[in-house]
């Protein structure tokens, strides 16, 4: 399970509440996770995508730093806690049925998000036309 801390966020209500109402009730899966996306808060550039649980996101809005569950690790972990690029959070939305999450972010540190030191974690782009094709370097 991604984490047995209690839940501090609403339940989750009619349609229409979760729509329209004032209420953040975020939906988890079964494994307890909601899938997470971070871009620069700056220039709208996609630097990542992970999951994060009650915990995590909870950490999130009170520090505003990012933090997230690792699956591989069965762990939360605040990003950059061993690379020093961090994540300084300026806005947290959910989407139309709060089952997911969109951190706007400024980078910390040497300014890298991905893990291999590129700026984004999507730095390869894959040709249309041929699921067998190389990948090719993203520009811009």
């Amino acid at each position: 399970m991604a984490g047995t801390a209690a839940q501090p966020f609403a339940q989750r209500g009619t349609p229409a509440e979760i729509e329209a109402g004032p209420t953040f009730m975020p939906k988890f899966d079964a494994a307890g996770l909601i899938p997470a996306v971070a871009t620069d808060a700056d220039t709208g550039a996609v630097l990542m995508f992970a999951w994060m649980n009650a915990e995590a996101l909870q950490r999130t809005l009170e520090t505003a730093e990012a933090h997230f569950f690792s699956r591989s690790r069965g762990r939360l972990w605040r990003k950059g806690e061993e690379s020093g690029n961090t994540m300084s959070v300026a806005e947290v939305r959910t989407d139309c049925d709060q089952d997911a999450i969109w951190l706007r972010v400024r980078l910390q540190g040497q300014g890298a998000a991905c893990h291999t030191g590129q700026l984004s974690c999507f730095y390869r782009r894959v040709p249309l036309g041929s699921a067998s094709g190389p990948l090719e370097p993203a520009r811009g």
